[in-house]
């Protein structure tokens, strides 16, 4: 069954592909990313950045080209992006200009190898804990990228509503994150139809709490770049209220299989227990869950945005000027409301999960181990 429902979801995949409409400017000054390699570095200095105190080290290098149109031809590229040794593999982009001149730019150390090798790691783990269990929830990560990147990504582009597409490519991956890695259950179900509920009223939130802010959509450079790749198409307030609800799919669906595995355990290890008795019992659990599960959420928001609270932190404002700006607000609204959303998961699924599952008897009750076992601090 489990097979399945994985080549169904790569077929719904397939069928649903939106068009890809990339929107161009009339001259595209960059050409492409190719790689490279540094055979010398020929000189290597310090200069001064205009307006600034700060030095940076400038090398002249000479590089062989790894791929693309050019490949095997040497070239020389002034860097000053960052400092490289002889044998260093690189990424760089190639610009011809207006009036026909050429220039390189070093963009990117070569990291493919350490990367590969540490989600090589990340995927040993997951087998070795959680055996076919963690084979299936790897699959379903799979597809949940397949989604984001083959679905979500070409249909905001193609100008489809982003909180609409976003709600139902949430539902897709929650369905197959859910039921792939938890099977086709009666628990599965009432974890999913909680999730999407919650994810609604996320969502309703959401929208309510951007309104109320007046956030724009624009908080970051890579939204106003984006802005005029697509020559102003796209609704940026819609892009920020999907990236919300995509956010906080991932702990929605783990406080959801907890619940709900947690409410099954109960049940089946005292039949005499009360419905109310097992919903307080599973909601004491669950508040536990969501206590370790908010810091988690809003710890995660603060370590990605660490170097910019260090320049805000020397910047000359005040507390209030610094929360007001949209780069701290939306960060704000970002973490609030999908903390609240996964507040609202736990009655939510814990109700569910006591209506429908009191006289079901979990088959793999083993394999939710890792969903309650973590929740008892």
């Amino acid at each position: 069954m489990n097979v399945r429902l994985f080549v169904w979801c790569l077929l719904l995949i397939a069928i649903v592909f939106p068009p890809v409409v990339q929107a161009q400017e009339v001259h595209n000054e960059l050409q492409g990313t190719y790689r490279g390699k540094v055979l010398e570095v020929v000189s290597s200095e310090e200069r001064t950045v205009p307006g600034t105190q700060t030095a940076t080290p400038v090398q002249t290098i000479d590089v062989e080209v790894l791929d693309g149109p050019f490949d095997g031809d040497i070239i020389t590229i002034e860097n000053d992006f960052l400092a490289l040794d002889e044998g260093d593999r690189f990424y760089f982009n190639y610009n011809v200009y207006l009036d026909g001149s050429e220039s390189y730019a070093v963009t990117n150390i070569d990291r493919r190898g350490p990367l590969m090798v540490f989600v090589g790691l990340f995927a040993f783990a997951v087998i070795a804990l959680g055996g076919w269990q963690g084979v299936r929830s790897l699959v379903a990560l799979g597809v949940s990228f397949l989604a984001i990147f083959y679905v979500l990504l070409p249909g905001l582009l193609a100008g489809y509503n982003p909180l609409l597409l976003s709600f139902l490519v949430a539902a897709g991956i929650l369905f197959g994150a859910i039921f792939f890695t938890h099977g086709f259950n009666r628990e599965s179900a009432v974890a999913y139809g909680g999730t999407m509920l919650a994810v609604g009223l996320t969502g309703i939130l959401a929208i309510i709490a951007v309104n109320a802010t007046e956030l724009s959509g624009f908080a970051s450079d890579e939204s106003v770049y984006l802005n005029f790749n697509t020559n102003g198409l796209l609704d940026f307030t819609g892009l920020l209220l999907g990236a919300i609800i995509v956010g906080v799919l991932g702990v929605l669906d783990d406080i959801a299989v907890t619940q709900a595995a947690v409410v099954v355990e109960l049940y089946n290890s005292n039949s005499k227990l009360s419905p109310r008795e097992v919903y307080k019992r599973a909601l004491r659990v669950g508040r536990e869950h969501v206590g370790a599960l908010v810091n988690t959420l809003v710890l995660a928001y603060a370590g990605a945005s660490l170097p910019l609270l260090m320049y805000f932190y020397l910047a000359p404002v005040g507390f209030w000027s610094l929360i007001n700006s949209e780069l701290f607000a939306t960060e704000i609204i970002r973490a609030v409301v999908g903390s609240i959303g996964l507040i609202m998961t736990v009655p939510i699924v814990t109700g569910l999960a006591v209506w429908y599952l009191k006289d079901y008897e979990s088959k793999h009750s083993h394999g939710h181990s890792h969903g309650h076992g973590h929740s008892h601090h």
